[in-house]
């Protein structure tokens, strides 16, 4: 199994060299690694010039902003025929056995996901193996956990590059969702076959409100509500469910509270409220996920 890696990033040179540290010596013949620097771009191609890729390919090219356009740049960019594809984030990094666990899939693998985890353990629990896919543990994948292979992504048309953070539109989070239900509504074999790894198989990252100061912490926590209710409501999900989803946001700082405080609830709720019923309210000064 060809890997290939694509890293959309604001050019933040620390935690990407992290990350890379972490691949350093490790792509194997037929993996290939595209960081797309939408910032910072002299200092990430400088990075990446000195960067061991082992018997694989490392380029650094760059896009218009969102991490959507971002990775669906680097994807065309690969020039493997059809690799399996990785999105980590620039505060991604790969336990040792990982890359080595995924270049030993089975090569019918065409869709797949693996655990997330932070300094705080897994982002979400995802299923065991076997499970049926179904549009209510869509949500248990997200973007640094997503592997398919290259020719199904082009298939379904690759992220939307109006959702996610830094998109051109106030909906910035749920990219990996709505990807995954288009592979379902066009091509629900894969869906059908998708191989839910386990948790051995991981990848780390930090935490989202990792280094946040509460005023950019709660514009993130709003921000990505926003996408995630575009989301909900763009595939119909019963409108019950909706309501518990939307309300629900109101106690997401009980529920997370390591890094949360109990008001922050308040801007998930907003968050995900405007979402599903597609508008902001309060000017667009407050769209953005992240400024850094």
């Amino acid at each position: 199994m060809e890997l290939g890696l694509v890293v959309s990033t604001l050019g933040r040179v620390e935690p990407l060299r992290r990350l890379l540290d972490s691949l350093s010596g490790r792509l194997a013949q037929g993996d290939e690694l595209v960081v797309v620097a939408q910032r910072n771009l002299a200092e990430v191609e400088a990075m990446v010039a000195g960067f061991d890729a082992g018997s694989g390919r490392a380029i650094v090219t760059t896009s218009e902003p969102g991490a959507a356009r971002g990775r669906n740049h680097g994807v065309a960019r690969l020039q493997g025929v059809d690799p399996l594809l990785v999105f980590p984030n620039d505060t991604t990094w790969f336990p040792a056995g990982t890359l080595e666990a995924l270049r030993a899939l089975p090569d019918a693998t065409r869709l797949a996901a693996m655990t997330v985890v932070d300094e705080h353990g897994p982002k979400f629990a995802l299923p065991a193996a076997g499970t049926p896919f179904d549009r209510w543990n869509a949500w248990s994948v997200i973007e640094m956990g997503l592997l398919v292979r290259r020719s199904l992504f082009d298939a379904v048309g690759g992220f939307d590059p109006d959702l996610g953070t830094g998109a051109p539109s106030p909906w910035q989070a749920g990219e990996a969702t709505d990807l995954l239900l288009r592979i379902a509504d066009r091509a629900p074999w894969a869906t059908a076959e998708i191989e839910w790894l386990p948790a051995s198989v991981r990848v780390g990252g930090v935490a989202d409100a990792h280094g946040l100061a509460a005023p950019e912490r709660r514009r993130k926590l709003r921000a990505y509500g926003r996408g995630l209710g575009r989301v909900v409501t763009r595939w119909s999900y019963p409108w019950p469910w909706r309501v518990a989803f939307v309300g629900g946001g109101l106690v997401f700082g009980l529920r997370h509270g390591a890094d949360y405080a109990v008001a922050d609830g308040w801007w998930v709720f907003l968050g995900r409220l405007e979402g599903a019923v597609g508008r902001t309210f309060g000017g667009a000064a407050a769209v953005e996920a992240v400024r850094r």
